[in-house]
């Protein structure tokens, strides 16, 4: 199978999930806010936060597994491949016992005299920030296996596993609407089990599937391959957790000057970036393993063109979410939650621009990871995602709104994309001017243009869902047009459309075979 036909068929697994998941995910959030009220909803979020981040932690980690699978599948070694998974499962011990510590020592700090959280509920975050520390260690030690899955490119089975997840975080949100017991509590002990019984389903499976999954450290253990991996694993882990620690700061910082209730908006609006945001997640999933192997080859052009349209096309799958829902957002917020916090729909707007500039260098840094040269690209991002966290700290000292910390991010991600242009040209040969032209540029415009011609509803006609309808409507078919025509070069016409032939032609074959039998 084609690289692009093989990136097709993993993102469609990947995309049938996102349609059972997406849905029920946001209607357990609907449930859960009614549940425990908007300050315990806000403590969960600012206390165990790290909680519903364990996703990005794991997938950023794994990426540095991930790479090193992938280039050894490029070149075909089994044995190098189980070297690989042995030592990075060591490797992740070690980061784990280190988080833990790590952890353990910032909570003493976190629970006297930085978190404002009223005296009847400390006892209860507390408790969540355990149960944070148990999810957090099983997710580290678990990395390998995930990478391993990447790496084989099993996307129906990640698939599996996030409905699985939606399902059950579904029956959570049930439980707890008649939890007879102290709900906050009850909610966090529930994700953290969620949280480690997946990854107990993770390592099942792969020491069934795959022959590198073979735990054996007398035999596969390697001291230049250790010494490797750690430099890698260590610049990797560097980016990860400052990203982490950028995210989960922001909770913190709003709770030191605006209280539980604006953590509960921070809260919401991450739910509804992550749901939307995952649209392009699972294509990254999908792609990722294919600029690794094709780095591993050595077809350095192969990499770069599957990096430049991966970031064109996870931005592309943003925006045709993202339009009609920012356009939109107080009708839509009204319709799914019952009582929405203040400043969340400030927070997701800002918050959905940011993501949206991300996408235009996110593939970038899978390329750098590939090419494995990360050590200063590491140092220069894991910066700009703290300093963001020290600027808005003194603006709220001069007393500025709580929003202004997402606008100082988003500035900061326009930075970040700079600063990651710069490395892939140093280190991957990517050409600047080039990059601008056919990605930045075409994303750019075509956001406008999508926007622009969406918004005419909305001046128009009254607010409820006769407008939303047409906004969407609208939003689709100008997307349609201006993606192809303005989004697409020539040359990514011309392959979207042999996709699209061959797709076709794959299914008219299924219906003739089915007639014949």
């Amino acid at each position: 199978m084609q690289p692009a036909q093989r990136v097709a068929v993993n993102t469609s697994f990947l995309y049938a999930r996102m349609g059972i998941t997406v849905f029920i995910s946001l209607y357990a959030t609907r449930l859960i806010l009614g549940a425990l009220g908007v300050e315990d909803f806000g403590i969960f979020n600012l206390v165990g936060g790290v909680i519903a981040m364990l996703t990005f932690l794991n997938n950023a980690m794994a990426t540095a597994t991930q790479r090193f699978m992938s280039y050894s599948q490029g070149d075909g070694r089994l044995d190098r491949q189980k070297q690989i998974f042995n030592v990075s499962v060591i490797l992740h011990i070690v980061i784990a016992v280190l988080i833990l510590l790590l952890l353990e020592g910032t909570g003493y700090f976190l629970f006297n005299g930085i978190l404002k959280i009223s005296e009847a509920r400390m006892d209860a975050a507390k408790l969540i920030y355990q149960f944070m520390i148990i999810s957090t260690l099983f997710t580290v030690i678990s990395v390998p296996y995930d990478a391993v899955i990447n790496a084989h490119e099993n996307m129906l089975f990640v698939a599996i596993l996030g409905i699985i997840e939606a399902v059950l975080k579904l029956a959570i949100a049930f439980f707890i609407l008649k939890a007879p017991y102290d709900k906050l509590s009850a909610f966090g002990l529930l994700m953290a089990a969620l949280s480690v019984f997946l990854l107990i389903l993770r390592r099942i499976y792969c020491h069934r599937a795959y022959a590198e999954c073979e735990f054996n450290i007398r035999r596969y253990y390697d001291k230049p391959l250790f010494k490797e991996m750690t430099s890698f694993a260590g610049w990797s882990f560097l980016g990860s957790s400052s990203s982490m620690l950028g995210y989960y700061g922001q909770g913190i910082v709003l709770n030191m000057f605006f209280g539980t209730v604006v953590n509960a908006a921070q809260g919401v609006a991450g739910q509804i970036s992550g749901q939307l945001g995952a649209f392009a997640g699972t294509m990254l999933k999908a792609l990722n393993p294919v600029i690794a192997k094709s780095e591993g080859a050595g077809d350095r052009t192969r990499m770069l063109k599957a990096s430049m349209l991966g970031s064109k096309l996870s931005f592309f799958l943003l925006v045709i979410f993202y339009v009609p829902v920012i356009i939109e957002m107080p009708y839509i917020f009204h319709l799914w939650l019952k009582n929405v916090p203040d400043y969340a729909i400030i927070f997701c707007r800002l918050l959905l621009l940011r993501n949206l500039i991300e996408q235009l260098y996110i593939t970038l840094a899978s390329s750098i990871a590939a090419v494995g040269n990360i050590k200063n690209y590491q140092i220069y991002s894991s910066t700009l995602y703290v300093i963001p966290l020290i600027v808005s700290y003194f603006l709220f000292l001069l007393h500025y709104s709580p929003s202004v910390l997402y606008v100082v991010f988003l500035i900061f991600a326009l930075i970040n994309l700079l600063v990651t242009m710069y490395f892939a040209r140093v280190i991957c040969g990517l050409s600047i001017m080039g990059y601008l032209k056919t990605v930045v540029l075409r994303c750019i415009l075509s956001f406008g243009l999508i926007f622009a011609i969406s918004a005419i509803p909305f001046p128009l006609m009254h607010e409820g869902l006769i407008r939303l309808l047409f906004v969407v409507g609208i939003s689709f078919v100008s997307f349609s047009f201006t993606i192809w025509f303005i989004g697409f070069t020539q040359d990514e016409r011309r392959m979207a459309s042999q996709m699209i032939r061959n797709f076709l032609r794959k299914i008219k074959i299924t219906h003739k075979t089915f007639e014949t039998n």
